[in-house]
């Protein structure tokens, strides 16, 4: 009974989050595949320009699909979860609704717009190619839930953090600006000489990305990657917000 309870909850504030953030017309849903497409086609734009193959492969547009998007599997769904409990909190005083339902929706709703925003994408990418590489789909959803799944533990900690200090908010948003660029969305890890290398592969969201293009690409061996470093990174992060965030679920509703 408990669990149905919130299962109808968790799916009245889906519908509630889909009208919220891409609105009744069809625009919203657009724009959702139109801002990665941007991105990648961008990229692939400015280092066409400076260099004459990619760093793997021979599709440039295929390189930079595989990186931003397996990074923003993570990113775009760790900046919509830590604002779930302020963006819903006239909702909370509602004695049934809790704060984890916020989240919880907000998830369901990131994963499966990411996921079609990907499959659209990548797609009409490996259309264009000559030969369409063989890619291993299980590799490639391991990536991207282990990205969704390490932003679920800091968008927690975050959403936690950021009602309880607004100094917090204002830092986070400074150092995690320079992420994308040590993630290897524009390069291969492999490539980097030490020590900066060693430096870069503290970032757990580069082994994500290394994982996600091995996916892809059958040839890449991927040297750098270290699952059991990120997993056990994962693993601790979402404990960590989870803690917080059950702990603090009191404060949260009367913030």
């Amino acid at each position: 009974m408990y669990l149905q309870t919130h299962a109808r909850i968790v799916s009245a504030l889906l519908i509630r989050e889909m009208s919220t953030k891409f609105g009744s017309k069809p625009g919203g849903y657009i724009w959702a595949l139109l801002d990665p497409a941007a991105h990648v086609a961008l990229l692939t734009l400015l280092f066409q320009v400076i260099a004459r193959v990619p760093a793997l492969g021979t599709s440039f547009p295929l390189f930079f699909a595989t990186g931003y998007i397996a990074f923003n599997f993570y990113s775009s769904t760790v900046n919509y979860l830590s604002s779930a409990v302020k963006g819903n909190k006239a909702l909370l005083n509602y004695p049934n609704v809790a704060p984890v339902d916020t989240v919880t929706a907000r998830f369901i709703l990131q994963l499966g717009t990411m996921s079609v925003v990907a499959f659209i994408i990548l797609g009409a990418i490996l259309l264009t190619l000559h030969t369409t590489p063989v890619l291993d789909w299980l590799v490639i959803i391991e990536a991207a839930m282990a990205a969704s799944l390490l932003a679920v533990g800091v968008g927690m900690g975050n959403a936690v953090l950021f009602a309880r200090f607004a100094l917090y908010e204002k830092i986070y948003g400074i150092v995690t600006k320079p992420l994308m660029l040590m993630s290897g969305v524009f390069f291969l890890p492999d490539n980097i000489p030490h020590p900066f290398r060693e430096f870069l592969l503290f970032n757990p969201l580069i082994h994500v990305v290394i994982l996600f293009r091995t996916g892809f690409y059958p040839e890449y061996r991927g040297d750098a990657l270290n699952t059991q470093y990120m997993y056990s990174f994962i693993i601790c992060t979402l404990f960590a917000g989870m803690l917080i965030f059950t702990r603090s679920a009191r404060v949260l509703r009367n913030e």
